[in-house]
């Protein structure tokens, strides 16, 4: 490394100087990466092809794809694509056929928010991307089959990622406290383990949050007793929270009394619960989200406008943000605690789930297939329910589950069925 690559790397934010190099050093993702992973294996072996990983902030997308460019040996061009175009990816691709005709040498293609591409600038690497001249790997945190063309999506492998657990991002910081190379190693730190706890709660999973706010806590800190102290009030401030904030068990029961005042119709109590996590500096989406799992557990088909609502809410959330966006937060709460409730629908989904488990062969009726053979298990042929007026009496469940019955409606049920014709 040159003079000027150490100066920047110095300079650098403690999550980029922390970025591992080896999969080895790589936290979390152990449901792709890890040992005997089929994604591990691929980046050992030099195999990984074109892929999109995609998840939440600072789960280690970027991160992952620098390893996989320095393990391979290869090329890395990385390109955002906020700020980059239809002539950034032609020049990329250039130098890559290039380096690949003379040097024999391939070259990974990085492109940040790669949801951000439009549909000519996508298809600026398709052709590229069919014949080897790069390994695409994408990074987002949208869902690539809603938010990215279908032509870059089928052409790639995709990986979701998921937020760190807290015990990852705990190793995370302790490894950044203690490395002396490129972490804060040569400081006399004190983290009080409370303001660890705290942190690594607190960042969401987000390794680059919690390291970060961990470099602007120990710049903020003062020399006491030949150490920088790191206690929970001034973690609370790097975090841009009031003292007031949480710590994992009180946020656990107040989730769990918001959940089930919803579940018990008590409004007033769910809207305390709810605010008190925001105002704890909880994202009002972890918020949205329980919301409208509530609405399928606790209200289902008493009130199926309630999913509506609540899923309404947090597209209204996501648009407006704080704080006009808790006002269809909190008529999302009111519409849930004051419907009907049945558990009907949950009680149908876990038998389901519990029947297909212990049911791993199903014979399906013949009639049903994509492409019926002769009548051969007696089930006649399909009759199209249009033709009956909208229903005709047949068998669509498969022969080991006749007879079965999962969903059971709840009188809350008939009442709502009967009100909107749904039967």
């Amino acid at each position: 490394m040159d003079f000027f690559s150490q100066n920047t790397k110095k300079y650098a934010p403690l999550a980029d100087r922390m970025r591992p190099n080896t999969l080895n050093g790589f936290v979390g993702q152990e449901h792709i990466v890890g040992e005997g992973k089929i994604l591990r294996k691929a980046i050992n072996n030099g195999s990984l092809g074109s892929c999109i990983f995609y998840g939440p902030p600072g789960t280690g997308k970027t991160t992952l794809a620098n390893i996989i460019a320095n393990i391979s040996g290869a090329n890395f061009i990385k390109l955002n694509a906020i700020s980059s175009g239809v002539s950034d990816s032609k020049e990329a691709i250039q130098k890559a056929r290039n380096d690949l005709a003379l040097y024999g040498k391939r070259t990974y293609l990085l492109l940040d928010e790669c949801h951000r591409w439009n549909k000519a600038q996508s298809d600026s690497v398709l052709e590229a991307i069919e014949d080897g001249s790069i390994i695409f790997i994408g990074s987002t945190t949208e869902n690539p089959y809603t938010s990215m063309t279908r032509a870059i999506v089928s052409r790639c492998r995709v990986y979701e990622f998921k937020s760190l657990s807290k015990d990852d991002v705990k190793k995370a910081v302790l490894n950044a406290l203690f490395d002396k190379e490129n972490g804060l190693g040569n400081l006399p730190i004190d983290l009080i383990p409370d303001a660890l706890e705290k942190l690594c709660f607190n960042c969401g999973g987000d390794v680059r949050n919690a390291l970060n706010t961990l470099e602007l806590a120990v710049g903020s800190a003062t020399l006491n007793n030949g150490k920088y102290v790191i206690d929970k009030g001034l973690i609370c401030d790097a975090l841009q929270e009031n003292n007031l904030g949480l710590d994992e068990t009180e946020y656990y029961d107040i989730l769990s009394c918001f959940c089930k005042s919803i579940r018990g119709s008590d409004s007033d109590a769910a809207l305390i619960y709810a605010f008190k996590l925001i105002e704890s500096g909880i994202d009002p989406l972890i918020i949205l989200r329980r919301l409208i799992a509530h609405c399928s557990e606790d209200i289902g088909m008493a009130n199926s406008k309630a999913l509506v609502v609540a899923t309404s809410a947090l597209t209204a959330y996501k648009n407006l943000g704080s704080p006009e966006g808790l006002l269809p937060l909190a008529h999302a709460i009111v519409y849930a605690c004051e419907s009907p409730k049945s558990n009907s629908v949950y009680l149908a989904k876990n038998k389901a789930e519990e029947l297909v488990k212990t049911h791993t062969k199903l014979t399906v009726p013949n009639a049903l297939k994509n492409h019926p053979s002769t009548n051969e298990d007696g089930t006649g042929h399909y009759k199209y329910p249009h033709d009956y007026g909208g229903y005709v009496q047949q068998n669509y469940m498969p022969k080991e589950l006749l007879g079965t019955k999962l969903y059971t409606p709840f009188p809350a049920d008939e009442t709502f069925i009967k009100k909107n014709n749904l039967k």
